[in-house]
């Protein structure tokens, strides 16, 4: 009877120790730094998991002897049978991309990784080629590069940031109630060699985003450590001279990393009247982790900038001959800003199934800009100039927890989250000036406290084939506005809740085809001074979108991305910054498809394309008068790129924006513009010779333009017309880096 019971006993700790657990473990690369979004799969049970942002991952139903497989793009499958389920740390070995290796069904998300493969085959060294990595994401800058570029997107002039969220590192870019327009993104503070990450999505269809997300958000990470310290001189044409450094602080620390990147920039544009343009920018991050993997991230960086414009010129004065394409009628334009940033972050696990993430932020912004659109169409003798000015104080956190459990054989992923924004601006200003220097004229003057608070929470139901997510957003404003030129102290205030409801499905159809049907409800603000002015009318305009779409990869070397979608707006109403008034523009819909494709033909070459289609227009006014003012009907991006055959790198890319109407009855149109840029590198030892050619072809295209009316100085009555900043000319650059 005893051995009886003993074989039972024994039988039974085999049965225990055989029996299904989780193991937890971390994925590194080769300089012990975490891997996101690898694929550990076991092939024994067939369970799966992704590493988080620290590199961890927790897989179910593992035993003892089960092989498990892990994976991600650009490294070496690593293929192992388990001897334990003690923790393990497992290294993946960097390798030459391979995109026949990229399983849509192993990816977390299939946007990110073609934005990390496109930032791998070419990267970026400008502010502004960092947001051109966005499909279907055009830019135009206007102002002798210190303004923030203006967006177009999915058949929106999102002029600097109304429609698009953006942010760097979980601080927000966009700028509520400036006193340029609503939603003002300048992206300049970031130095584009310490993006690691591009994470965007097109429509409002996702929990975590709020304001200003309705055509789309665009989200930056920095890097956590570099690879290689080096220092880079870029020169040019027009006086460029572009100068970056990067330098590890903590080279091969464990558990910690700690870096600085410095950047100046100097260059007098093509103009006849030199832009006279410089900025300085540093950045440092700094970042810990613990024995159970939690992450500590700190980060600081400062920038500032100042610049001359020649400003936006009307075609008749072109024509006629009597200034050229890059001429001046007011060459005194410009401006300077400047933007600080602390910014802390924390990563903590709480459980094998919970996850927490937070970040808290501090940033002062000041700027001044000058401006003169319409030359002498108001005041005849002094001109139409303007002063926008602002000083502006942010304060933030952010908080989210992740749950995932499971619910019979449906995984549910459970992700909450609560949020602060809160804006201080002093002595928000729109003057008529003279040749900046001389106030004519305070327009507006007053001090703007504005207050964000957001909850959220987003589900995943994940069960076979399908995923399920339903989401729900709250977002609670509060806006105070004190108008200096008041004979007597007055505090004008309103509130205002939205809720915005998510719902998104996703169907594996096979291992190479995705499909999605996403929905969403979103919205963006209006300028405090406009809510206040109008009673609270039309405060948070609200947005429905609808895409269905695939992600298919029809042969081993070829990923194609499509979508259609839909759009309607409830209220195209923004303070328009340039001239001090509320411009509603009524209710809108747009609807297009957007298809992007990437290509490997070989191990180093690569094509890139992506194309958009829109049709947008006004529901509240008749067919012929219902254009949306440069509204992109038609754009496409391409690119070959050279991915480090024998040390040299580089790529032929080019961009087409097609006509568009500038005005409601499409009588004044945006002529289009194809554009060739030219890139060439070569690495040897430690040493990088670079070439970089801008309009390679040196066609003659409007970078900016707008329906505006304008008088000059000897004209009698005003005239309508294409005003248009022009695009860079035949451009060429060289570089020298030196890595160590």
């Amino acid at each position: 009877m005893n051995k009886q019971i003993l074989a039972l006993l024994i039988f039974g700790c085999i049965m225990i120790s055989l029996k299904a657990q989780t193991l937890k473990g971390s994925v590194v690369n080769e300089l012990n730094q975490p891997l996101e979004a690898a694929y550990v799969y076991n092939m024994t049970s067939e369970t799966h998991a992704h590493t988080t942002e620290n590199g961890v991952f927790v897989i179910m139903e593992t035993k003892v002897g089960d092989t498990l497989r892990v994976g991600l793009l650009g490294y070496h499958n690593l293929i192992f049978k388990i001897e334990s389920l003690d923790y393990l740390t497992l290294t993946l070995k960097e390798k030459t991309f391979q995109l026949d290796e990229m399983m849509i069904t192993e990816e977390l998300n299939t946007v990110s990784t073609i934005s990390r493969l496109d930032l791998s085959v070419t990267p970026v060294n400008s502010s502004q080629e960092v947001l051109r990595k966005v499909p279907g994401l055009f830019i135009g800058q206007h102002a002798g590069g210190g303004k923030a570029e203006q967006i177009f997107l999915r058949g929106f002039d999102v002029d600097h940031g109304t429609d698009v969220s953006i942010s760097v590192d979980g601080m927000p870019v966009n700028m509520v109630s400036h006193a340029h327009g609503q939603g003002y993104s300048d992206l300049h503070f970031i130095i584009p060699e310490t993006v690691s990450k591009i994470d965007f999505g097109k429509g409002a269809y996702y929990a975590q985003e709020g304001d200003f997300n309705t055509a789309g958000y665009v989200n930056f990470n920095t890097k956590d450590y570099l690879k290689e310290s080096s220092i880079s001189v870029l020169a040019g044409q027009f006086n460029t001279l572009r100068t970056v450094g990067l330098f590890n602080i903590l080279d091969r620390t464990k558990n910690q990393n700690a870096y600085v990147a410095m950047e100046y920039i100097a260059t007098d544009g093509p103009f006849e009247s030199a832009q006279n343009f410089n900025r300085v920018n540093l950045f440092g991050k700094y970042v810990y982790f613990s024995p159970e993997n939690d992450k500590l991230t700190l980060t600081a960086s400062h920038f500032t900038s100042r610049w001359d414009a020649s400003g936006q010129i009307p075609q008749r004065e072109v024509d006629n001959g009597n200034i050229s394409r890059f001429g001046a009628i007011d060459d005194t334009e410009g401006g300077n800003t400047e933007r600080t940033n602390f910014n802390v972050a924390f990563d903590k696990y709480i459980s094998d199934e919970t996850v927490l993430k937070a970040n808290a932020f501090y940033s002062h912004y000041a700027f001044e800009l000058y401006s003169n659109f319409t030359f002498f169409l108001e005041d005849p003798i002094n001109g139409d100039q303007i002063k926008q000015k602002e000083d502006r104080e942010i304060f933030g956190a952010n908080a989210s927890l992740k749950h995932t459990t499971y619910l019979g054989n449906t995984e549910l992923t459970l992700t909450s989250g609560i949020g602060l924004r809160h804006d201080i601006v002093d002595d928000v200003e729109l003057s008529r000036t003279l040749n900046r220097k001389e106030t004519l004229e305070i327009i507006q003057l007053g001090d703007i406290n504005q207050t964000n608070l957001d909850a959220f929470v987003n589900a995943e139901f994940e069960f076979g084939k399908w995923k399920i997510a339903p989401a729900l957003r709250l977002d609670y404003f509060k806006f105070l506005y004190n108008d200096q030129l008041l004979a007597n102290y007055e505090t004008q205030s309103e509130t205002k809740t939205r809720f915005s409801p998510k719902l998104n499905f996703f169907y594996t159809a096979k291992d190479n085809l995705k499909l999605f049907l996403k929905s969403g409800v979103g919205f963006h603000s209006n300028d405090a001074r406009v809510v206040v002015a109008n009673s609270g009318e039309d405060i948070l305009p609200r947005s429905y979108g609808l895409d269905i779409g695939t992600v298919w990869k029809p042969f081993p070397k070829l990923v194609i991305n499509s979508a259609l979608w839909y759009l309607f707006l409830e209220q195209e109403f923004v303070y328009v910054g340039d001239a001090g008034i509320v411009e509603p523009s009524g209710k809108t819909r747009r609807y297009g498809v957007d298809l992007g494709l990437r290509y490997q033909f070989t191990d180093w070459l690569f094509l890139d394309s992506d194309a958009t289609y829109t049709n947008a227009r006004s529901t509240e006014d008749s067919d012929g008068e219902n254009f949306i003012p440069l509204a992109p009907d038609f754009t496409l991006t391409s690119g070959l790129s050279v991915d480090d055959l024998n040390g040299f790198s580089g790529g032929l890319r080019i961009r087409y924006l097609d006509d568009r109407p500038a005005n409601e009855d499409n009588s004044i149109v945006a002529e289009g513009y194809f554009v060739t840029d030219f890139n060439a590198n070569y690495r040897f030892n430690d040493i990088i010779l670079g070439i970089a050619i801008e309009n390679l072809f040196d066609v003659d295209w409007n970078e900016t333009q707008f329906a505006t009316e304008s008088r000059l100085r000897n004209e009698s009555q005003p005239i309508e017309e294409i005003h248009f900043t022009p695009g860079t000319p035949f451009f060429i650059k060289g570089s020298v880096t030196y890595t160590f």
